[in-house]
């Protein structure tokens, strides 16, 4: 998706004005203007204003069914039998699902590097490794990703010289490659897991099976679309070029991967026997996913939680929400801790290097004196 800026003249003087401060250097107030919409009539607005209660009332309607499901789940659990769930946990569950968290989280630096390939930026993988892992896991805990994976994707690449509206671009991309590959397994369980997933939505399993055949018809649909040139569209008043088969391709796969990691790392973590296999478990999952991301809670805490105990059948649910919970810390809290340990530790590094710097140019100057 490259981007195409179109500046306007009365855009020009509030762009130098985002941009004093560092000169040659993007700033924070610059990169959140890339997200602005440049234009719309008051019809416009008054759909966006509608568009936007709407989605608020299903929103927490979603939240507010999950917390009377995960109450009432809740509310017949038996502490005694709880704790003898995490003694139950074996160890080689433990490195299995600290394993699996790996491998997700590094197809997750896979989203940044084909955004940053269609963007055409050369940035070290170092960097774009950096920037996806600490923006993936502070979002994942605090919600909100197009503010917080976003700013803490332009404190990271801005220093590598990209510019805002690329960063802006970059998150926009990295969030379509996520969707695609969830729609794929979402469209594939919704047809072969159809039973599973009405228990869920309440639907009918055949109207599930044609709702599933549907996605994936639209997916195929999208990638003849994009074979055949160049696309365009335009979001947040981004005029973004839509990657070609090949790259649209390579963010299903690495969506599909991250996906199956991260369900793989709570389904090592289900108590014995499981009853349950890991495809149908993979679709339940990402359908729980899609549900957390609706009600816009944080982590889709919550939601998550009451879609596995209200679905997946287990011995116990105390068994199963020791699994949740060992899920929460393992996939979530972990890489929130490490990341900011790396943010820190980046930070204190370059700030070191530029001392050093002034400190040299320093010497240099009194020898030459």
């Amino acid at each position: 998706m490259a981007i195409n800026e179109e500046v306007r003249p009365e855009r020009t003087k509030q762009r130098r004005g985002l941009g004093a401060g560092l000169p040659g250097r993007p700033n924070l107030r610059s990169w959140l203007a890339s997200f602005s919409a440049e234009h719309g009539g008051h019809d416009h607005k008054r759909r966006r204003k509608i568009a936007t209660y709407v989605g608020a009332c299903f929103s927490l309607g979603i939240a507010a069914l999950a917390i009377f499901v995960l109450i009432h789940t809740l509310a017949h659990i038996n502490p005694g039998q709880l704790r003898a769930a995490f003694n139950a946990t074996e160890n080689s569950q433990i490195f299995a699902a600290l394993g699996l968290t790996a491998l997700s989280f590094l197809a997750l630096t896979g989203y940044d590097g084909v955004a940053l390939l269609q963007l055409r930026q050369k940035v070290p993988y170092s960097t774009t490794a950096l920037a996806s892992f600490t923006s993936y896991a502070i979002c994942f805990t605090l919600g909100f990703p197009l503010i917080t994976a976003g700013t803490v994707r332009f404190w990271i690449y801005s220093q590598a010289g990209v510019s805002p509206a690329k960063i802006a671009s970059l998150t926009i991309i990295a969030g379509v490659t996520y969707w695609l590959g969830m729609a794929l397994i979402l469209g594939i369980g919704l047809i072969f897991r159809a039973e599973m997933i009405s228990q869920l939505d309440h639907l009918d399993p055949h109207l599930n099976m044609l709702i599933g055949a549907g996605v994936i018809g639209a997916l195929i649909a999208y990638l003849i679309w994009v074979s055949i040139e160049h696309r365009w569209t335009r979001i947040q008043g981004l005029k973004l070029e839509l990657p070609g088969f090949k790259l649209t391709l390579a963010q299903i796969v690495l969506s599909v991967i991250d996906l199956c990691a991260a369900a793989g790392v709570l389904y090592a973590l289900l108590p014995t026997p499981r009853g349950i296999d890991f495809f149908t478990f993979a679709a339940v999952y990402v359908f729980a996913c899609a549900l957390g991301i609706a009600s816009y809670a944080p982590g889709g805490i919550g939601v998550f939680e009451a879609t596995m105990l209200k679905v997946l059948p287990v011995p116990s649910q105390e068994g199963l929400l020791a699994s949740l919970l060992l899920f929460r810390i393992i996939y979530y809290l972990i890489p929130f801790i490490l990341a900011f340990a790396l943010l820190g530790a980046n930070e204190g590094g370059r700030r070191w290097s530029d001392l050093r710097e002034a400190m040299r140019r320093a010497t240099a100057d009194k020898e030459t004196e």
